[in-house]
């Protein structure tokens, strides 16, 4: 693999990781905010409205982030992967295109008028507009799925003139690989906004600041990431690792630093991977495991790396074996801590008085994210070789005409770019979040007449 290969490589994985930092948030608060909503509605509580409020200014704030760092992905397609882009551009296109055209447009239309629109068009407007959003955020998260699902399962497609041609849209779409991927992401995005919020509200508690909406926020944040978290586990995590043995047994082998074909494998709790010798050093297994958890079988053989030819193996069998022990350690984690959250919770809520977990929900607020990079890293890593999984290699996929001084170039923009807009969005959350927080500000006009009777 050439170096203006390995730095398109680089530039996509940068890009595309810092920008879906901002997604994950926004498609986990999206689906929080319509509970939020809906309580408001059902309880005529204002503290849920105010809470909508709230959380809706960090959704706007995370929402125009993301949508400015996600632009340069679906170029870098032209512009970086031309040859994959002319070989498969008539089904990548078609997924992108429904993407743009259809869910984002759904999304930003009624992010509009959820923010702006609550006093003129009244409660039940409000709530269609915030269904709306989450909607169309989680539309958009399913056709970008899709367009990940077909290049890890290649389908309704014809070979015709050395290029691939959609043969069938209904098979792309329903793409057996979509559901489980799908499932496992969005709740993944969930556990995000379930933490995000869970941890802002302990951290007012700790401060003694905005007691009542912090419960809330606790309350919320906590029963929603215990759901999400065992979602992950099962039956998400499950069907992912199912088809993962069934059309990509490579990528399941480096995942577990499986170098040789076991009967009765066992799962590797911990272990560093030789990749040079084929082998997994210091490890600790749970034997038998791996082989009940995707044939079902105690005794299922599962094949190991050396099983395969060098070239069809996964080349970054290192990265790809710490990043989902990170994911599938960090989950663990996640399921532990909200378990033991949730019974304090229900325990006359001691939970808002048990100053140590709610510094564990503040600290825990940056680990969804990890998690969630580490599992695509997981995903697209596993792929590799292929670009489209068994069709295209990578190597085969990049541009001709791009040096790597041009790569490189523009990799250093990105940085400094994002950088920048990095630093610029953590200072917008933490004025909201320190400075504004959950209590209704006082309108201006209203001040001024308060101000001018006095």
């Amino acid at each position: 693999m050439d170096a203006s290969t390995i730095l398109s490589r680089l530039q996509f994985a940068f890009t595309i990781s810092f920008h879906y930092l901002f997604p994950q948030l926004t498609m986990g608060l999206a689906l929080l905010l319509l509970i939020l909503k809906t309580l408001y509605l059902l309880k005529k509580d204002e503290r849920y409205n105010d809470a909508v409020h709230f959380w809706g200014r960090i959704f706007a704030i995370t929402f125009i982030v993301g949508v400015v760092t996600g632009l340069p992905m679906e170029f870098q397609f032209g512009t970086n992967w031309a040859r994959f882009s002319a070989y498969a551009g008539d089904i990548i296109a078609q997924t992108l295109t429904m993407e743009g055209t259809y869910a984002f447009f759904l999304e930003s239309a009624f992010v509009g008028l959820f923010l702006f629109g609550e006093e003129r068009f009244g409660q039940k407007m409000h709530w269609v507009s915030t269904f709306m959003v989450w909607l169309g955020t989680w539309l958009s998260g399913f056709f970008i799925i899709a367009s990940s699902a077909w290049m890890q399962h290649p389908v309704g497609y014809a070979v015709a003139n050395g290029r691939l041609r959609l043969s069938n849209y209904w098979a792309v779409i329903f793409n057996p690989w979509i559901l489980a991927q799908y499932m496992h992401t969005m709740s993944g995005a969930v556990i995000t906004g379930a933490f995000a919020m869970a941890g802002t509200g302990a951290y007012y508690l700790l401060a003694r600041r905005h007691d009542d909406y912090a419960r809330l926020f606790v309350t919320l944040g906590v029963i929603t990431g215990l759901i999400a978290s065992l979602f992950q586990l099962y039956p998400s995590g499950d069907m992912e690792g199912l088809q993962v043995a069934n059309y990509q047994p490579t990528k399941l082998a480096a995942m577990e630093g499986l170098f040789q074909t076991e009967k009765g494998a066992g799962i590797v709790i911990i272990g560093q991977p030789d990749a040079i010798h084929g082998r997994l050093d210091n490890p600790i297994v749970v034997p038998k495991v791996l082989s009940f958890l995707t044939y079902r079988r105690w005794s299922a053989e599962v094949k190991g790396l050396n099983a395969f030819p060098v070239d069809q193996r996964p080349d970054t069998i290192d990265l790809l074996y710490y990043s989902y022990h990170i994911m599938v350690g960090l989950g663990t984690f996640f399921i532990a801590f909200m378990g033991l959250a949730f019974i304090l919770l229900l325990r006359k809520q001691q939970l808002f008085r048990t100053r140590w977990m709610l510094w564990i929900l503040m600290l825990l607020i940056p680990f969804p994210f990890i998690a969630n990079t580490a599992g695509w890293f997981t995903t697209e890593l596993g792929r590799q070789p292929w670009i489209a999984f068994g069709l295209l290699p990578v190597a085969q996929g990049s541009s001709f005409t791009l040096s790597s001084g041009n790569i490189l170039f523009t990799l250093i923009g990105f940085v400094g770019m994002y950088l920048l807009l990095g630093i610029l969005y953590v200072v917008l959350v933490l004025y909201e979040v320190l400075l504004r927080g959950p209590t209704p500000q006082p309108k201006y006009a209203e001040e001024v007449v308060v101000e001018g009777y006095d």
